[in-house]
Order: structure tokens, then sequence, then C-alpha cells
């Protein structure tokens, strides 16, 4: 088995049980991996939408924008596959981390 090279964690919903709560967020990794072909993909993805929140509108190329926007989608679908069967909270949400070397 591989290691992971990105985290999810499903924040603000503390009642949840931890076995649930692991469920969800292996989920939502599964989706946004599928969506977006693999593992280094997504943190190839996320690397970009971070630096994004430091660019400039006037610097931000086409490419970038297409990114942006799949990675949205990407997320939500991933957000309703993580929270399927358990609900939600309307604070709560998942935090994507791309994992040290």
């Amino acid at each position: 088995m591989q290691e992971a090279i990105f985290t999810v964690t499903l924040c603000d919903y503390p009642e949840l049980p931890e076995p649930q709560r692991q469920q969800a967020e292996a989920r939502y990794a599964r989706v946004l991996a599928r969506q977006f072909g693999g593992e280094a993909e997504v943190t190839q993805a996320l690397s970009l939408v971070q630096r994004l929140e430091d660019t400039p509108p006037e610097e931000i190329t086409e490419e970038a924008k297409q990114v942006f926007t799949r990675w949205m989608k990407a997320a939500r679908a991933a957000a309703e596959a993580g929270l399927q069967g358990i609900g939600g909270t309307e604070s709560c949400f998942f935090e994507v981390r791309k994992v040290a070397p």
C-alpha cells in the first residue's frame, strides 16, 4: 500500500463519531483523486489553487482559472460523497493538505 500524499480532515463536526469521520474523510479523498486522475494530480491542483490566493487577479492565467474551476467542482462532488449518509452541519467542511515529504 502506498503512502498518501495528501490528507483530508473533516472540520467543525465534533459530534460525529470517529469511525464515521474516518469513513467520510476516506470517501472525500477517493472522489477527489478520481476526479483528478490520481493523488499526485490532486496535490498539483491543490498547489496551484493555494498559489492563486496570493496572485493578483490580472496575473491569473486561463489555465489556472480552468484548474480552479475544476478544483471547485471536484471539491463539491467530494463533499457530497463525504457527507453521504451522515448529513452535515452548516459549518462543517473538509480540509485538504499535502503531506510533507
